[in-house]
C-alpha cells in the first residue's frame, strides 16, 4: 500500500514540494531544485536549514543542499578550462543556477519511494556571460534513505568543462564533538592557509573555523555524531572531491540567514568536483554526480 503523500507549498516568495513517507519527511525548492530540509523519523533532522532562512526569489536558502553549477566557489578560484567557459564580467559565487526555477519534469511514486525530477535546460534561461548549451537533471528520491542523481549533458558542439557539488549542511548536535570518517591520508587545500596543500591524518575534528578542499576522497564519508547517537553515511560516486566547511564563530557573525550561534549545530560537506577533479565533457557526452544519504545508530 502506497502511503506516500506530496503536497505543494508556498514558503513566501517560494514554490516549494513536501513529501511525506513512511521513513521521513522531505522539503524541497523549485527554486535551485534546492533540498531544503529532510529528517528521518525518530531522529533529529539530517539535513540543516537556517532558522533565519529567507525564501526569496533569486537567492539561495541558507541551508539545505544547494546545487553549485557550473563552477563552484569564487570562479576566480577555479582551475583555467572552467574560468575560459565564462565571458569576463562579475561572476556569481557557486555558479548560475542557484536563484533560478527548474522545471519540475515529474514527480514518480513506487511503493513507499517518491522520485521528484527537475531540469534546467541553459537553452531556455538567459545566462549572461555562459554561450554554451548543457542540460541538467536532479532526481530525488526518497524511500528509506535519500539519494540523489545530478547529471549534466553537454548538448553543444564543443567541449565543456565545469566544476560543481551538492553543496550539502549537515545538523549535528554540536559540531565540537563530531567527527568525520573516511578522510585519513587524503590530501587537502586549506584554503585559510593561503591554499596551501597538507594531508588529512586519522578522522578530521572541528577546532576552529575550516574551509577545505579534500582531493582523491573515496566513494564513502561519515559523520560520527556521538551527542545524537548516530553515524550519518554519505555514499558517493561521479565525485572524487568533497569541500568540508563551517564558519565558526566571527565568521557566522557576518552570514546572511545565519544565527550568530549556528554554527555549532552545522557543518557542510559538499560532495563535489572541483580542482582537478572537474568535469569535462566532449560534446553529446554526459556525466552523472550521484549522492546517497543514510543513517544508522551508533553502537553502545
Amino acid at each position: 500500500m502506497n502511503t506516500a503523500q506530496v503536497e505543494r507549498v508556498e514558503l513566501d516568495q517560494l514554490t516549494c514540494w513536501r513529501v511525506r513517507t513512511a521513513h521521513a519527511e522531505l522539503l524541497v525548492a523549485q527554486q535551485g531544485a534546492q533540498i531544503l530540509s529532510y529528517q528521518p523519523d525518530g531522529q533529529p533532522p539530517l539535513i540543516w536549514l537556517s532558522e533565519q532562512a529567507a525564501y526569496e526569489r533569486g537567492q539561495s536558502v541558507r541551508g539545505g543542499v544547494p546545487v553549485c553549477w557550473p563552477w563552484f566557489g569564487d570562479l576566480r578560484c577555479n582551475p583555467p578550462a572552467v574560468q575560459a567557459a565564462y565571458q569576463p564580467g562579475l561572476a556569481p559565487s557557486h555558479g548560475l543556477v542557484r536563484g533560478l526555477d527548474w522545471q519540475l519534469l515529474g514527480i514518480d511514486e513506487d511503493g513507499d519511494a517518491v522520485t521528484l525530477r527537475f531540469v534546467f535546460d541553459s537553452r531556455q534561461h538567459l545566462l549572461p556571460g555562459w554561450p554554451h548549451a548543457a542540460r541538467l537533471q536532479l532526481d530525488i528520491r526518497l524511500g528509506e534513505d535519500l539519494a540523489l542523481n545530478l547529471e549534466t549533458h553537454n548538448q553543444g558542439d564543443e567541449p565543456l568543462v565545469i566544476s560543481q557539488a551538492l553543496h550539502s549542511y549537515f545538523a549535528v548536535s554540536d559540531v565540537r564533538q563530531v567527527g568525520v570518517e573516511g578522510l585519513d591520508g587524503c590530501r587537502y587545500l586549506d584554503t585559510l592557509d593561503d591554499w596551501r596543500e597538507h594531508r588529512q591524518d586519522g578522522a578530521l575534528q572541528f577546532v576552529g573555523e575550516t574551509d577545505r578542499i579534500y582531493l582523491g576522497t573515496p566513494a564513502r564519508l561519515s559523520i560520527v555524531d556521538p551527542g545524537w547517537g548516530r553515524r550519518i553515511h554519505l555514499d558517493s560516486s561521479g565525485s572524487r572531491s568533497a569541500v568540508l566547511w563551517n564558519p565558526w564563530i566571527d565568521k557566522a557573525k557576518r552570514l546572511s540567514q545565519f544565527a550568530a550561534e549556528a554554527w555549532q549545530g552545522m557543518l557542510c560537506i559538499e560532495t563535489a568536483n572541483v580542482m582537478e577533479d572537474v568535469v569535462r565533457l566532449a560534446a553529446d557526452e554526459r556525466h552523472a554526480l550521484r549522492l546517497r544519504l543514510s543513517s544508522e545508530v551508533l553502537a553502545g
